[in-house]
């Protein structure tokens, strides 16, 4: 019996790694219907870019955070594991930051809380008991700073756990493989 859970495992396991690679494609908006209206050459020109974007990305993870295709690679990875809530929330939260209606404001955070941090949200990150009773607290008069105490701590846990795991990720060491090899190439060519 654990000779067959032990395999078990590894087959779950390949097919979270195949799923990983699988999703860095599938969230790429520029690899879906939009790149029909570019050549071969231009899908291959974006492709190059956005690998070597992807080493900018080891750098730190706010220039994760900054580029768009960054994002979308690493909330394509949290969802293998299962904790894309964390993204997700940060993301709401910037976007919440935009508001300028106070009428909207207002709804946005509740829908945001009732999302995200409220105990057994659908999404629910995971924050401490004082951060989400300050959050709970901060709606009363929401303003655009209202969850930034758990924004802080969901971003923290980010950096602090998901983003070296995505450093070390098959999905990431490929991407940047790819661009190594590219500029590697680029080299010897010029």
């Amino acid at each position: 019996m654990c000779r067959g859970l032990a395999a078990l495992s590894t087959c779950l396991e390949r097919a979270k790694q195949l799923k990983a690679r699988l999703g860095i494609l599938l969230h790429k908006p520029e690899l879906g219907h939009e790149a029909e209206s570019f050549s071969t050459s231009e899908q291959g020109t974006k492709l190059r870019n956005s690998s070597e974007e992807a080493l900018e990305w080891k750098k730190s993870f706010d220039h994760l955070l900054k580029s768009k295709n960054g994002v979308a690679t690493f909330h394509a990875f949290l969802k293998t594991e299962f904790s894309e809530e964390n993204l997700e929330f940060w993301l709401a939260c910037e976007e919440f930051k935009k508001s300028r209606s106070k009428t909207k404001l207002s709804s946005k955070a509740h829908r945001i809380f009732k999302e995200f941090v409220q105990n057994e949200a659908p999404k629910e990150v995971n924050i401490d008991h004082e951060t989400r009773q300050i959050t709970q607290k901060n709606l009363t008069a929401a303003t655009s700073s209202c969850f930034d105490a758990a924004q802080a701590k969901t971003r923290t846990l980010m950096e602090k756990d998901s983003y070296p795991r995505f450093l070390k990720s098959t999905s990431y060491q490929d991407l940047t493989e790819q661009a190594t090899s590219h500029s590697t190439s680029k080299r010897l060519h010029t």
